[in-house]
C-alpha cells in the first residue's frame, strides 16, 4: 500500500470513527458507569467485532450478506432487538449513590462494581457485531484501498490495523473522555436517572433506526 493511499485510508477512518453511532453511545455509557479505565474493555469488544467484519468482507462472505435479504434482515433485526434491550435496561436502571457514611442509598444490578471486564467486552462485541450495515459498509469501503495486483494479506492487515487503532483512539480519547464531563451529574440520584434515560433513549433510537431504515 502506497503512502498516499494509506493517508487517504487514515483520513477516512478518522471521519468514520467520529461519526456518532451505537459504539460511541456504548463507550460513553461505559465510561460513565465504570470509569475511563474499565471502559476500555468495551472498546476492545467493539474492535473485535470490526476484525470480524473485515475478515467476513475479505473472505467474500460480505457479498453473500449484502445480496441475501433474508440473511441481512435476520442480522439487522437481531442487532436492533439487542440495542432496544440495552436501551430499556439503561432507561430503567436505578441510580447508585453513596451517602456520606459510604453506604449506598440506592442499588442496582447494573452497578459499576458489579460489571466485569468480560461483560463489558461482550456487550461491545455484540453492539458492533450485530450490525449488518457495517458489513455492507466495509464491502464498499475496503476495496477503495485494496490493490488486487498486490499481495492481499499485507494490505488487509494494514487496513485492519489502521481502522482499529484510529477507532480505539477516538473511542477512548474522545468519546470516553467526553463522558467524564458528565461525572459531576452522576454524583446525585437525579443526575444518574437523567443520564440513564438519555443514554437509554439513544440506544432505543439507534435500535429502532436500524430496524426501520433499509
Amino acid at each position: 500500500m502506497s503512502f498516499s493511499v494509506w493517508v487517504a485510508l487514515l483520513a477516512a477512518s478518522v471521519v468514520i470513527s467520529f461519526t456518532p453511532g451505537a459504539g460511541a453511545i456504548n463507550t460513553m455509557g461505559n465510561a460513565l458507569k465504570v470509569g475511563l479505565g474499565r471502559a476500555f474493555w468495551g472498546i476492545l469488544g467493539q474492535q473485535a467485532a470490526l476484525v470480524v467484519h473485515i475478515v467476513i468482507v475479505a473472505a467474500g462472505l460480505g457479498v453473500l450478506v449484502a445480496n441475501s435479504p433474508v440473511a441481512f434482515d435476520a442480522i439487522r433485526y437481531a442487532g436492533a432487538a439487542y440495542l432496544v434491550y440495552l436501551g430499556i435496561r439503561q432507561f430503567l436502571a436505578k441510580p447508585v449513590v453513596e451517602g456520606d457514611d459510604g453506604a449506598d442509598v440506592a442499588s442496582t444490578v447494573d452497578s459499576p462494581a458489579g460489571e466485569s471486564g468480560w461483560s463489558l467486552f461482550r456487550r461491545g462485541l455484540l453492539v458492533n457485531l450485530l450490525n449488518p450495515k457495517a458489513i455492507v459498509f466495509f464491502l464498499a469501503f475496503l476495496p477503495q484501498f485494496i490493490r488486487p495486483g498486490e499481495p492481499l494479506l499485507p494490505q488487509y492487515l494494514v487496513v485492519a490495523a489502521t481502522v482499529i487503532l484510529v477507532d480505539v483512539a477516538v473511542m477512548w480519547g474522545f468519546f470516553a473522555v467526553a463522558a467524564r464531563s458528565f461525572r459531576r451529574v452522576t454524583r446525585s440520584a437525579r443526575g444518574q436517572t437523567v443520564l440513564n434515560r438519555v443514554f437509554g433513549s439513544l440506544f432505543l433510537a439507534v435500535g429502532v433506526a436500524l430496524a426501520a431504515i433499509h
